[in-house]
Parts: structure tokens; C-alpha cells; sequence
């Protein structure tokens, strides 16, 4: 029986099309939901194996719903990320004259995307939220007003019948979102490139508190590839940090740095170690795994030879 994803619907979605680049992943039952949180809800119920969902992008930043219910609402691990190169299209009912546009619906996180386009082509529009990109372009597709468009993917406009007006209208070409994959359990294998996401509770908020975290990673030489302070909802000035770093739970490195910082924290929370996503990846992972497998064979050389050494009488 294949596993059931849940993601951000309706179909046409950019997290569908950031699932259908994994092959594993298309294979599955993919469910849309209404919400992040819904997703978020139906893992940790086991009403669906996987959730999918944004976690950051490189023109908006960390998407707060997906992170905050990662810290704070639920306990579930990530299993993978992907990221998607994101260009948003201008769509609306066929026929559509951009005089004639007076409403722009869309995800708030794709019309910030979208300002400079909007400022200089539509200027004195309405800004309308939508619960996904895709939901927008269903409803304009269900409207049939001229006087109503969507920003979303070009799949979108395919599956709800609407007319590209304009195409790539974000205000930044190499635009990316990093999605997630969640499970309730489990920890993927190391690859030899991987990412591990924690959180950080300090004991007290005290001068040089966020130093002395950082330099149990500098210590170690371990990179950070993102740190980002949350408000712990325990008033003013209160704050958690999430951190990505680079490596796995299972090296030996980043074990010994999350003892340390157990240690002497409040509290850690993991959120998970799996494969990362960059450029070069896979192969880099070919080179790593290749590595270690010369290495391994010559410590292999070297204990074959024990005993066998030449003693003096």
C-alpha cells in the first residue's frame, strides 16, 4: 500500500510541484489539504504517513506556520527537504485585459514575491490572500470575472483553465522555496551530506548566552547553515533559536556538540537529520561514500599485518 503525503492543495500547488520532482515521492498517494496546519495535524494523528510543506525561501525568508508548529504544537521529525526554483505567473479568465484587473489573489508569501511587478504593472490593485497559490487560480477559475486574476504556477493555470497574462513575475529570478517532508519517527540514514535542525531553549537570557552556544559549533568546526531566533511565547524578550547545521546525528562530531549543548541548556530540541538538498549533492555523496571506502580498505591493509611483526629474540 503506498504511503499518503499530505500537501498544500488544491492540486497545481508549488509544494505538488516540488513532490513530483522526487520520484519515491510521485509514486505515493498525495492527498492536498486545506492548511498548513491540517497537514501538520493529520501526521502527528497518523491520518497520513508524510506532511509537505514550505519552510523557507530565499526572497521571504522562514515560513512561520511550518516552523513554529515544528517548535512549539508538534513532535515530528523532518525525513527530507527539496527545493524548488519558484516562478510565478499572472493569470486570470480568458480574454482578461490587465486594464480590466482590479482584484490580485494569491498566497501572501507569492505576492511579496511579486511587489516590484505589482507596483509597476498593477499599482492601484487589490492585494487579496488566498490559502495557496493554486486555491487562488481555482477560485478565479471558478469566478469567471475579468476583474479578478491569481499569481501562481503555470500548472495552475492548465489544470483551472485560465489565460497566462504575464509569465515569471517574480521580482527575483533565482527565487527558491526549501519544502520539508515530516513523519511522526524515524531518522534517514547518514549520506555523507547531510543536514541536521535543532532548536536551542537557554536557561536564562544573559549576556554572551547566544556566544556560548555558537562556539560549541565553532569549537567543532561544524558549519551553520542557518540560525534564526523565535519568540517562545513566554513574553517579551523570551527566545528560542532554530539552527541548521551541516552533518548527521550519527557522526561523531555533531553527537558530541549536542551533548555538550544539552548540557548546558534548558532544553534541546532535534527536528531531525537527513539528506541535504544543495547543489551537488548526490555528488558529493558519490565522492564521500567513495572516500570512505578507500579508507576503510586501507585500514583494512593495516590490520591484516597485525602479528605478523618481526620480534627480536
Amino acid at each position: 500500500m503506498p504511503p499518503k503525503i499530505g500537501y498544500l492543495g488544491p492540486p497545481g500547488t508549488f509544494s505538488e510541484e516540488a513532490l513530483l520532482t522526487q520520484p519515491d515521492y510521485a509514486e505515493a498517494e498525495l492527498v492536498p489539504m486545506d492548511s498548513m496546519h491540517q497537514i501538520l495535524t493529520s501526521v502527528d494523528s497518523g491520518e497520513i504517513d508524510l506532511g509537505f510543506l514550505p519552510l523557507e525561501n530565499s526572497i521571504e525568508g522562514t515560513v512561520n506556520l511550518t516552523l513554529d508548529g515544528l517548535i512549539f504544537d508538534f513532535d515530528l521529525l523532518i525525513q527530507r527537504e527539496v527545493v524548488l526554483d519558484v516562478h510565478l505567473d499572472l493569470m486570470g479568465f480568458p480574454g482578461t485585459r490587465m486594464e480590466e484587473v482590479r482584484s490580485v489573489l494569491s498566497y501572501p508569501h507569492a505576492t511579496a514575491q511579486c511587489r516590484g511587478f505589482l507596483r509597476k504593472v498593477l499599482p492601484h490593485v487589490e492585494l487579496v490572500a488566498a490559502n495557496s497559490t493554486a486555491d487562488a487560480a481555482r477560485i478565479v477559475g471558478e469566478e469567471k470575472s475579468k476583474g479578478l486574476v491569481a499569481l501562481a504556477p503555470s500548472l495552475a493555470s492548465k489544470l483551472y483553465g485560465l489565460e497566462i497574462l504575464a509569465s515569471c513575475v517574480e521580482d527575483h529570478s533565482d527565487d527558491q522555496t526549501r519544502f520539508v517532508s515530516l513523519a511522526r519517527s524515524g531518522i534517514p540514514e547518514p549520506t555523507g551530506h547531510d543536514r541536521t535542525s535543532i532548536v536551542c531553549f537557554q536557561k536564562t537570557d544573559r549576556p554572551g548566552s547566544l556566544h556560548a552556544i555558537l562556539g560549541q559549533f565553532a569549537a567543532r568546526g561544524i558549519n551553520l547553515t542557518k540560525i534564526e531566533s523565535r519568540p517562545t511565547k513566554r513574553g517579551l524578550g523570551n527566545y528560542c533559536f532554530a539552527i541548521d547545521l551541516e552533518g548527521h546525528i550519527e557522526d561523531e562530531i555533531v553527537a558530541d556538540c549536542l551533548r555538550d549543548l544539552h548540557v548546558m541548556l534548558e532544553s534541546i530540541k532535534f527536528l531531525g537529520s537527513y539528506p541535504a538538498a544543495s547543489a551537488g549533492g548526490d555528488q558529493r555523496r558519490r565522492e564521500v561514500r567513495s572516500a570512505w571506502q578507500a579508507a576503510d580498505a586501507w585500514v583494512g591493509s593495516l590490520r591484516r599485518t597485525v602479528g605478523s611483526s618481526h620480534q627480536l629474540a
